[in-house]
């Protein structure tokens, strides 16, 4: 080994160097100074990076809402029902990677916000489907 080395990269757990000659952390730690999805974003401010827990959970709330296929979409038009069911997936997946990338800074913060944005949308979803069959059935 080199000497030029400090004792945290040699600690394998720590952190990494990316091709842009950035460190990337490669195990969970907590604190704001975090990048989250974009350079610089929230740049160790405090409210920023409350901002970004908050976009966190709501994403990962509506990727659980999302989830819950509307009945009947597009009754007059089978074709268009698909389309926007079709639609609503892609806002869904392209959420969820969204998400999965901003978990992938290992701050601790990010990853309960999102566990419990998923957990939310969830539970929002399950209190709604026992709402709506109820609804349903005193139509019949």
């Amino acid at each position: 080994m080199s000497q030029g080395h400090d004792h945290d990269s040699m600690n394998p757990g720590s952190m990494n160097m990316s091709p842009s000659g950035m460190m990337m952390r490669t195990s969970f730690y907590w604190g704001k100074d975090a990048i989250i999805l974009f350079s610089g974003w929230p740049n160790g401010s405090l409210g920023m990076y409350i901002l970004a827990l908050f976009c966190v959970f709501l994403v990962a709330a509506a990727i659980e809402i999302f989830s819950v296929s509307p009945a009947k979409i597009g009754i007059g038009n089978p074709r268009v029902g698909a389309l926007i069911e079709t639609c609503v997936y892609a806002v869904r997946v392209g959420f969820a990677y969204m998400v999965m990338l901003a978990v992938m800074s290992f701050n601790l913060g990010i990853f309960f916000a999102a566990v419990a944005g998923h957990a939310t949308g969830f539970f929002l979803v399950k209190v709604r489907a026992p709402a709506n069959q109820n609804q349903t059935a005193s139509k019949v």
